[in-house]
């Protein structure tokens, strides 16, 4: 039936809990058809007719956003039925707790050719693989959040194309970097630090590189993040800094500490009180005294680490109680330097193994991760001919015990 749209720039997002952890998956929407019936319950009904900027809210029960958890989407397979070499000169090994394709399966009628929806690898045993086909979603309550930023011309519209909020947030992703229900996720078998570039990193990071590695609306988002947990008067540690710290641009009161690879990239961050040129790959010890910061941010590098678990306990020791290290990263790094792990695995599976990092030195309490995407691209920036969306931005946190 043609009903009236209202049209619209709109975010949305999803807020969930799994076990320890707090999740919030966030989701801008450039130019959408406001229909009623696209939003859970009542919440389409009371956006037509909001101000712009207010968020309203709906609690959905687990099973009504995306289809209820079925003991029968959980299979036990024969170990051939994986398909170890999808493609010539690549190899899969699959590993207890990861998520995988659909199309990586074989024999099961539960999938098509191209099919990229993730199945859970709960366990290999006996000669058997068990697999679970249910949305990593399936079984939780999650709170759906909407506001309007602002009304676009053509404000009733009749009939024409909507979006399905629902399946747009919970889809590519969302719900994958929650634990295992029982056991743990394999993520660190075989060689998982492994990078194509060997060689001593202060040999690759001698020159100084003078570069955004994110957009200016995925820089936005990430100040946005860092504004929750920074007040004026902290001490603050950039973790592996650079000639740019993304602080927000109205908390200036800030005493910040900058360690990176390289002195003359510190030297331009104006950010920055104090600069230390330090290698955490060949040394994870920390060159500060015990419990001497307020916060510890960390941009666009933990996939370098080779040493996280050293580095993590290392932050938290010069942590103050109940202060937060977060963590923010997106889709671009330098490729020769970024560790295997990294590449394997799907992007909400990496803040699975950022919180890894966090539960392994156990010296971390109130966990949170946030992603955010569909921001546009600037339209200055030097990708928006090729990519209308902003680059991803994924974030990871933990205040000390």
């Amino acid at each position: 039936m043609t009903q009236t749209t209202r049209n619209v720039k709109l975010e949305a997002a999803l807020h969930w809990h799994s076990s320890d952890t707090e999740h919030t998956e966030r989701r801008y929407f450039a130019r959408s058809n406001l229909w009623r019936d696209v939003f859970p319950g009542d919440l389409g009904e009371r956006l037509m007719q909001v101000a712009p900027g207010d968020w309203l809210s709906q609690e959905i029960a687990a099973g009504e956003l995306v289809p209820e958890y079925e003991k029968s989407q959980v299979l036990r397979i024969k170990p051939s039925q994986f398909k170890h070499q999808p493609r010539p000169g690549t190899t899969v090994v699959p590993a207890t707790g990861r998520f995988y394709p659909r199309n990586l399966l074989e024999g099961v009628n539960a999938f098509f050719a191209q099919d990229q929806r993730p199945f859970r690898l709960l366990a290999q045993d006996e000669g058997q693989m068990t697999i679970d086909l249910n949305h990593p979603l399936a079984r939780s309550t999650v709170t759906f959040k909407a506001r309007v930023i602002e009304p676009m011309p053509g404000y009733a519209e009749h009939g024409g194309r909507c979006i399905d909020m629902g399946e747009e947030l919970t889809s590519r992703g969302p719900g994958m970097q929650a634990r295992m229900s029982e056991g743990s996720t394999d993520f660190f078998s075989g060689e998982p630090f492994a990078r194509l570039d060997t060689r001593e990193d202060p040999l690759f990071y001698k020159d100084p590189r003078l570069v955004q590695h994110i957009d200016a609306a995925a820089i936005g988002v990430v100040r946005e993040i860092y504004a929750h947990f920074l007040q004026p008067g902290m001490q603050v540690l950039d973790l592996m800094s650079s000639w740019v710290s993304h602080l927000p641009n109205d908390c200036d009161a800030l005493t910040v500490t900058g360690l990176g690879m390289n002195a003359e990239e510190l030297a331009q961050n104006p950010r920055l009180a104090t600069r230390v040129v330090h290698d955490l790959n060949t040394d994870p010890k920390l060159p500060f005294a015990d419990a001497g910061f307020d916060a510890v941010l960390c941009s666009m590098s933990v996939e370098y680490l080779t040493r996280p678990f050293e580095v993590f306990a290392e932050v938290a020791r010069v942590l103050k109680p109940g202060a937060p290290f977060v963590l923010t990263f997106s889709e671009r790094w330098f490729p020769s330097k970024v560790i295997q792990l990294w590449l394997d695995i799907h992007p909400f599976e990496r803040m699975a193994v950022v919180l890894d990092y966090f539960r392994a030195s156990g010296l971390y309490s109130a966990l949170g991760t946030e992603s955010m995407r569909g921001l546009p691209r600037p339209e200055d920036d030097k990708y928006a001919a090729t990519q209308a969306e902003s680059d991803p931005v994924f974030s990871v946190w933990g205040r000390r015990v």
